[in-house]
């Protein structure tokens, strides 16, 4: 087996694109999000909520990464996002510039999202024990 052969395998400049393109929504969403006057408390309460998605896990793999997906794909943040700045709401404002938040950290860091294959394969490459066991294989 190579490397392209992994699900999931992105590498060389593709690979740091898509993480400064994370790295950009991050800082676009902090910068929203802090402008608007929101409460610092508030979001380090809720940052890690996305998270809660793992216990999908519990149930099985395709399970696991349907729920971690849901949670973690920019669709639904930035739906809310647009949501509440249309209809003026702030909760919706908030809970959608967090929720994009945690994405931009996740993304940036190399959390993609997940194939069923289980948690280690991801959409920007391995990461976990799926990395460290397909490190030996040569190209």
């Amino acid at each position: 087996m190579n490397r392209e052969n992994i699900v999931g395998n992105v590498t060389g400049s593709v690979k740091w694109v898509l993480r400064a393109e994370a790295l950009a929504v991050l800082i676009l969403a902090l910068s929203f999000y802090f402008q608007q006057g929101y409460s610092g408390l508030t979001f380090a309460l809720y940052f890690l909520v996305p998270d809660l998605s793992f216990l999908g896990y519990l149930v099985n793999k395709k399970v696991g990464a349907m729920a971690y997906n849901g949670a973690h794909s920019l669709v639904g943040a930035l739906g809310i996002v647009a949501l509440g700045f249309f209809l003026n709401i702030e909760l919706f404002q908030m809970a959608g510039l967090i929720w994009v938040s945690h994405i931009g950290v996740d993304r940036t860091l190399g959390y993609g999202l997940k194939y069923e294959n289980g948690f280690g394969f991801t959409h920007l490459g391995l990461i976990g024990k799926e990395k460290k066991r397909n490190q030996k294989i040569v190209l």
